[in-house]
């Protein structure tokens, strides 16, 4: 198990809060946002695979196919943000 910090920006962050620390198991960026999706309600509808969302993994723009290590920080915002 892993340790993530997860930050929600712009209508993600509307729906879902600025953010939480979590235990996960998941290899990969796409498998944790699989586990979030995997709770259902705010979470399901704000990261839902329909929908165009983009993630950085400690500040640098990331692919879901990216590895995620103990301590990392990940955050999920629509393709567009305001200042």
């Amino acid at each position: 198990m892993k340790t993530i910090t997860i930050r929600y920006f712009a209508s993600i962050r509307e729906a879902l809060g600025s953010g939480e620390s979590l235990q996960t198991s998941a290899a990969t960026v796409a498998e944790l946002r699989d586990e979030l999706i995997a709770r259902g309600g705010a979470h399901a509808e704000a990261l839902a695979r329909g929908r165009a969302v983009r993630v950085a993994l400690n500040q640098l723009m990331s692919s879901e196919s990216a590895e995620l290590l103990d301590g990392a920080e990940l955050a999920f915002f629509p393709p567009v943000t305001g200042g």
